[in-house]
């Protein structure tokens, strides 16, 4: 500890001890432990306690009767477990202290305990004493264990939790020297600490109230997760019985704790490979639930990456049962387990589909995110049933939009259910653009993308649902099969863009700006990624979606303008913008975008379009867009001139990513450019160090980058360190005619850096000679910045003498009024 901090906490801790003086908030009390935990980590506790007796009489105080705070009082609990964590120092205090703090005589009888601070800085306390054999028989002989028992079921959520997980970690520690060396030893030859453990949870599962098992069963799902030793095949052979005794109770007790122990025990390296009836009791388990609450089993069962197959079979079967009610309620066939065995079990799943919309809702949405989640794992089931899949998911779909025509009673029963809920077409709209990734008969995908397209016209479809359906479509899209011998798109998703964009205008004038936003983003989709196909080319250009888009540059929503923004770069970087000569806008005049571009950056008050604008520019710079090749310096200097005074620091750092690509550009470095590009950027050769300099001077791109690297937000000053570093190692190797250039200039320059530094940034730099640049660029200390700034911020603040001092002086400043002034 450093001498300051020594001199310090004498006074602290006659401050803590005081129940007069105000006490500290709980975010300084927590940062004191977190240094009293490094010190600790790093030395011995004995000695800290030596050589700070202020520490060990606070811990003496609290134990006198007294109106101490519970915040005082939680923090003393942890402090003196974090102390007792080293074996010797759990000596020095062992005589009467620890008895006092943990055992009956302390604040468990006290007014105190009422407060669920206390308690679990009581429980943590013990949790980071427990890690040596003397704490476990300390543990048994001061009744912790019985009160840990009592705390599982506390009131406080946090305290319940802590509890279980501070029984796992005794169990682990209890067993960690007595079975490791044995690995037969039964439970009966166990030590004290495990034996009470275990006896306790066997009581718990035999128990007729739910809330006990459920403690029992959380117990045990730790266990299995975090312990991976031979002790715990002992400990499931011994429990596996009574948890299997759960499945005769009707219904089935804590179903959703129950499953995940049995997936904890599943994931066990060391269970999983033991024939210990494990997957004997997960068949029967599978076969007791119903279909809600086996959902997440036989979803968990289907993730293992070893399982016998008739277990995954039955998972499987299980998983797809509401979707089979689904194909036979519509009077659709072959059901999805025909491929499964003939494993059925379809009618509980109607049982317990119909009854009610909630059921019927909650099922269907929960099967088709796990479905969503298998799909592309490798270890899914194989076959994997693609059509039957498909063809259910599109039937929900028709279900919920009203368009379906039911031949039964069942199916009458599902469309009343389902017409018009939002959440199972946002479920099923997300499962089916997951399939997209799978291959699939042809009129199965023409059913796809026919449910798409009434979604995407229908007006009754809500903005989440149209987002999800735009999704989808893309996907879909993404995965049709191309015509041989052509990259465009097959004849049947060309004919369904056909459909498409002649409804795409109407969203992009939606009275919502959620649609207008979706339909926006949909476009930039489609136009990066099929922009240069032709029949895509003439179907976008015989629509109104260009002029639409470039309308919603000024849109009254921001986000919207910042897609339409995208959107429109895209269009100009494709060639897609409706020219004065076009045949479908005759006598038409178009307007700079450039132009409006700048405008938005120059103007708009909100910083989602100023972002976009960026991101655009620096992509057509990157790709040689004909709108900047024209007159790339001018360009550029007209953009760094703007982003210089955006008060967005996300725009300031696009600034610099566009200074870079320009950087690279003329000194020569290629960078990748798109193949639609007008004109192409062609690397420069290698030239002398004024020659390569001059357009990055003539740009003012040092004076932005200087700017930059004092600015007030530190991913800004980052990226411009970064950049001026590059730009060093580029130029290391160049010697211009002036060498280092003039004396005077250079420090004319650093005398303003310095003030820039210093928060006066009013005076320019104005225009740089190249060799006063590099003289700069290579006196400043670019690598020890780069390290300043890669520092915590609060660097100062958060050192221990900082705290201290804070904490102390708080006491004089606060009064009777507590405040956090953190």
């Amino acid at each position: 500890m450093d001498p300051e901090c020594s001199q310090l906490l004498p006074a602290l801790c006659s401050v803590l001890a005081d129940p007069r003086q105000p006490v500290a908030d709980d975010t300084c009390l927590e940062k004191l432990l977190d240094w009293f935990k490094t010190i600790t980590e790093a030395g011995s506790s004995l000695l800290l306690l030596q050589e700070n007796p202020c520490l060990l009489g606070l811990l003496c105080h609290v134990l006198k009767p007294q109106d101490l705070s519970p915040r005082v009082l939680a923090f003393s609990l942890r402090l003196a477990g974090m102390l007792a964590a080293q074996e010797d120092c759990f000596q020095y205090l062992q005589g009467e202290l620890l008895p006092r703090l943990f055992g009956e005589a302390g604040p468990l009888g006290g007014a105190a305990w009422t407060a669920p601070s206390v308690r679990s800085g009581w429980i943590q306390g013990l949790r980071s004493l427990a890690r040596h054999p003397s704490a476990l028989c300390f543990l048994a002989d001061c009744g912790a264990v019985d009160t840990i028992f009592s705390l599982q079921g506390d009131s406080s959520l946090f305290v319940a939790s802590a509890a279980g997980q501070l029984l796992v970690h005794i169990l682990g520690l209890s067993l960690q020297g007595a079975a490791e060396g044995h690995p037969g030893l039964q439970t009966g030859d166990w030590p004290v600490c495990a034996q009470k453990i275990v006896s306790h949870i066997e009581e718990s599962l035999r128990s007729a109230a739910t809330p006990q098992i459920t403690q029992a069963l959380n117990v045990l799902t730790t266990t299995f997760g975090h312990c991976h030793n031979p002790w715990t095949q002992v400990l499931w052979v011994r429990l596996s019985p009574l948890v299997a005794c759960l499945l005769e109770k009707d219904p089935v007790p804590a179903a959703h704790s129950l499953v995940d122990l049995l997936l904890s025990v599943a994931r066990s390296s060391v269970l999983s490979s033991s024939s210990c009836g494990l997957w004997e009791t997960l068949a029967q388990t599978l076969s007791h639930l119903s279909p809600t609450q086996a959902g997440p089993l036989a979803l968990g069962i289907l993730k293992l990456q070893e399982c016998p197959q008739a277990l995954r079979a039955q998972a499987f079967a299980v998983l797809l049962q509401p979707l089979t009610c689904v194909l036979e309620a519509t009077a659709q066939a072959p059901g999805l387990l025909d491929s499964l065995d003939g494993t059925g079990g379809a009618s509980v799943t109607v049982d317990t589909l119909l009854p009610s919309k909630a059921a019927c809702v909650g099922l269907l949405c929960r099967t088709l995110a796990h479905l969503e989640l298998l799909q592309p794992l490798p270890q899914r089931p194989s076959p994997w049933p693609q059509a039957p899949l498909l063809g259910a998911t599109v039937t929900i779909l028709r279900l919920c939009s009203g368009l379906a025509t039911p031949t039964s009673d069942a199916g009458g029963h599902l469309c009343a259910f389902l017409v018009g809920c939002v959440r199972v077409q946002r479920a099923a709209l997300d499962f089916l653009g997951t399939l997209s990734q799978g291959t699939g008969p042809r009129e199965l995908v023409t059913r796809v993308f026919a449910v798409l397209l009434e979604y995407l016209t229908s007006p009754d479809s809500s903005p989440t649902v149209l987002k999800k359906a735009f999704q989808a479509t893309f996907r879909w899209l993404q995965s049709s099969p191309e015509t041989p011998g052509c990259s465009d798109l097959d004849p049947h998703a060309q004919l369904f863009l056909r459909e498409l964009l002649p409804v795409l205008p109407k969203r992009l004038c939606s009275p919502c700006w959620e649609v207008r936003d979706s339909g926006l983003e949909f476009l930039t989709q489609m136009i990066g990624h099929w922009g240069g196909q032709a029949g895509f080319r003439r179907a976008l250009l015989a629509s109104e979606v260009p002029e639409l888009t470039e309308q919603l540059l000024r849109d009254p929503e921001s986000y919207v303008r910042a897609s339409a923004v995208a959107a429109m770069g895209q269009l100009s970087s494709q060639g897609l913008r409706v020219t004065p000569a076009s045949p479908e806008h005759p006598g038409g005049r178009q307007k700079s975008l450039l132009a409006e571009l700048l405008r938005i950056l120059s103007t708009d008050s909100e910083g989602f379009p100023r972002r976009a604008v960026m991101h655009v520019f620096t992509q057509w710079l990157r790709d040689g867009h004909a709108d900047v090749a024209g007159d790339t310096e001018r360009f550029v200097a007209r953009v760094l001139q703007v982003a210089s005074q955006d008060l967005d620091w996300e725009v300031r750092a696009q600034g610099l990513e566009l200074a870079l690509v320009f950087l690279e550009q003329t000194l020569g470095r290629p960078s990748s450019h798109c193949p639609y590009a007008v004109t192409p950027p062609v690397a420069a050769p290698p030239s002398p160090l004024a020659q390569a300099l001059r357009p990055l001077c003539r740009v003012q791109l040092f004076e932005f980058a200087f700017r930059a690297l004092f600015d007030c937000d530190r991913p800004v000053a980052q990226k411009s360190c970064d950049l001026l570093l590059f730009l060093r190692a580029q130029t290391a190797s160049y010697s211009g005619p002036q060498g280092s250039g003039s004396v005077p200039e250079v420090a004319s320059v650093e005398a303003a850096l310095q003030r820039w530094q210093a928060g006066d940034q009013g005076q320019p730099l104005g225009y740089l000679e190249p060799e006063v640049v590099v003289a700069v660029l290579r006196s400043m200390d670019l690598e020890g910045l780069r390290g300043v700034l890669a520092e915590s911020s609060d660097r100062v603040e958060k050192s221990p003498q900082s705290l201290l001092q804070d904490m102390l002086a708080t006491v004089g400043a606060l009064g009777e009024d507590e405040a956090d002034c953190y």
